[in-house]
């Protein structure tokens, strides 16, 4: 194998690197230069081509968390999420939709055997977008719900044939409190609104949804933080342990991993330039102090970040093998850290940016992007450091957990 096992995991043990895994991050290490000579189109489309989401799909890709009983390779997350990383070094909104289309594969596995069917059963390649805001209106009736509303931030929608949104309905047992539940729904009946005009990540084509009104069975809901083995019925069928673990485990990484991607890839973007770029007054750029700190400042923090990425799941994967669930402390320190990424991430990306003088600023150097893509996803409500930083405290300061999906 031509891949460097030792650059993949950050020094802890790989035994999830199996030569299944291998094969499919070099299939992706391939893809690297591909995405990145797309990426400016990609950039200026708002979708990532269609192309491009074919080439991930016929690599597998896409399969790396879903049920083997669908073609699924039902790999270790940590696979997942250093494929997610290599995409972003060629273009961090296909690194995006691939991180959260991706999740939705291994989702599925948690619903009940005949939405599987349904989305699965005629071609297992099918692709499922989201948005998990709980905003639909939700009305019980026999055999399931009465089921609208309007969403936003569907990323990568245009290539998907099925959707999860969000909605809340009264707890199971009897309390009147409300919890967040998955609904699936076909193409035929939501409609795309095509809104995403913003400053980064615009290759993600992240539009808003609107169902005006359709019934959805109660087989395709899935209660999404309940981790039970009653709400994630699909567990009767795919019993390895990686559909245990929590929901919000999975899905926090999903949409912070692809930041640590990109910003490698400004790096060797930073590094080509520095070789031969010469200022307009003369000066070298890999000569000037700002550059030489800029450099080994986002390399350090690749570094940290991939340490606290493979030691958390180190974590999460002991807890779940063992048949247990993580302290409430540590999960919420965990989606805390997610959620730095992007912060990290954004500021790097800034130092590198600025190190490139006013020459960097030109849509035609890459690091520009990157640095768009960046700090446009620490507009998602998972990357919000801040809240999740206050819900560990508040937990440590002796408060109760406010985070539901913790």
């Amino acid at each position: 194998m031509s891949v460097q096992t030792e650059n993949l995991t950050a020094g802890f043990p790989a035994d999830y690197l199996t030569p299944e895994a291998l094969d499919l991050i070099e299939a992706a290490q391939r893809l690297v230069p591909i995405l990145a000579e797309r990426a400016r189109n990609t950039d200026e489309a708002g979708m990532v081509p269609p192309e491009s989401v074919r080439e991930i799909a016929e690599a597998g890709l896409f399969r790396v968390l879903q049920p083997k009983r669908w073609g699924g390779f039902e790999l270790d997350p940590r696979v997942f999420y250093i494929i997610q990383m290599t995409l972003a070094q060629g273009c961090m909104s296909t690194a995006w939709i691939f991180g959260v289309i991706g999740v939705h594969n291994w989702q599925i596995g948690l619903f009940s055997e005949q939405a599987q069917i349904d989305v699965l059963g005629e071609d297992s390649s099918t692709l499922i977008a989201s948005t998990y805001m709980p905003v639909g209106k939700v009305e019980r009736v026999e055999g399931g719900y009465n089921f609208s509303g309007r969403w936003g931030f569907s990323s990568g929608v245009d290539h998907c044939q099925w959707i999860f949104l969000g909605g809340l309905v009264p707890k199971e047992d009897g309390s009147n409190e409300m919890e967040h539940v998955t609904f699936l729904l076909p193409k035929s009946e939501f409609e795309i609104v095509r809104n995403w005009d913003v400053h980064g990540l615009r290759g993600t084509g992240s539009h808003d949804i609107v169902v005006k009104g359709t019934f959805v069975p109660e087989h395709r809901t899935h209660r999404t933080n309940d981790y039970s083995d009653e709400a994630c019925k699909g567990r009767a069928i795919n019993t390895n342990w990686l559909y245990k673990i929590p929901f919000i485990q999975i899905f926090q990484r999903a949409v912070s991993t692809s930041c640590i991607g990109a910003l490698e890839g400004a790096v060797s973007d930073f590094k080509a330039r520095c070789a031969e770029h010469v200022g307009k007054h003369g000066g070298k750029t890999a000569e000037d102090v700002n550059a030489q700190l800029a450099v080994t400042d986002a390399i350090m923090t690749i570094d940290q970040l991939k340490l606290v990425l493979f030691r958390n799941f180190d974590e999460i994967v002991k807890y779940t093998k063992e048949g247990k669930i993580m302290p409430v402390e540590e999960r919420l320190l965990q989606r805390a850290q997610s959620a730095y990424v992007a912060k990290q991430c954004a500021d790097k990306a800034d130092e590198i940016l600025r190190a490139c003088a006013g020459g960097g600023l030109y849509r035609s150097n890459p690091i520009e992007r990157v640095f768009r893509d960046i700090n446009q996803s620490r507009g998602h409500i998972a990357n919000n450091s801040d809240a999740y930083m206050r819900a560990h405290g508040t937990v440590m300061l002796g408060l109760p957990n406010a985070d539901p999906y913790v």
